[in-house]
């Protein structure tokens, strides 16, 4: 099970590689801002509340991929523009996640955040799940990389997350709780990595 001095050790590499990496990424998250403002129409950078460690509220941003905010489970890549089609592909809409990394709502690892109405309802041991920040990248999110393209292929979107992707994304977060070490993290980071 992660200790408290783990997670002070996490924190700290999160600072001192959002730090590192800030510098080199500011531009291309600059010219992503501007280039989807004039794709969607609407400001660049989108936000959302999402639930964080300890089950409590943050707004997540995120470089705007869509022209409506019609956020619905298996319609995402349909409403999504050319751009924020490539932009979500890719995973480039997430870099503006480096600001909630340096303000401390996320990590660099970790269960992604979700709406309400998933982590905030986890109950009895499940809730270990909580103890961590929410991250940029993890086991499930690995793991999930294209479920918009899985939930776009299901009769029922909504159903078939709730009863089957969930909940072993709850196992999978679990587990990275419990076995959590440093060593972990890295390796996690250079397969996120490799695996774009």
């Amino acid at each position: 099970m992660i200790t408290k001095t783990q997670l002070r050790a996490k924190r700290i590499f999160d600072v001192v590689l959002v730090l590192i990496l800030f510098p080199l990424l500011i531009i291309p998250i600059v010219a992503l801002t501007i280039a989807a403002t004039i794709d969607t129409k609407k400001y660049g950078i989108f936000s959302q509340l999402r639930v964080g460690q300890h089950g409590k509220l943050f707004k997540i941003y995120k470089i705007r991929t869509l022209k409506e905010e019609e956020h619905k489970l298996g319609h995402l890549e349909k409403s999504a523009t050319t751009l924020g089609k490539f932009l979500r592909r890719t995973k480039l809409d997430e870099l503006p996640q480096l600001f909630n990394v340096l303000k401390g709502d996320m990590s660099f690892v970790g269960p992604r955040p979700d709406v309400q109405g998933f982590a905030d309802e986890l109950e009895g041991e499940d809730r270990i799940i909580l103890k961590v920040k929410p991250g940029i990248t993890g086991e499930a999110t690995i793991k999930y990389k294209d479920e918009e393209r899985v939930l776009e292929r299901q009769k029922d979107p909504e159903h078939y997350n709730r009863t089957i992707i969930w909940v072993d994304k709850v196992k999978i977060n679990k587990n990275y709780v419990k076995n959590y070490s440093f060593y972990l993290d890295l390796r996690l980071i250079l397969k996120s990595t490799l695996n774009k």
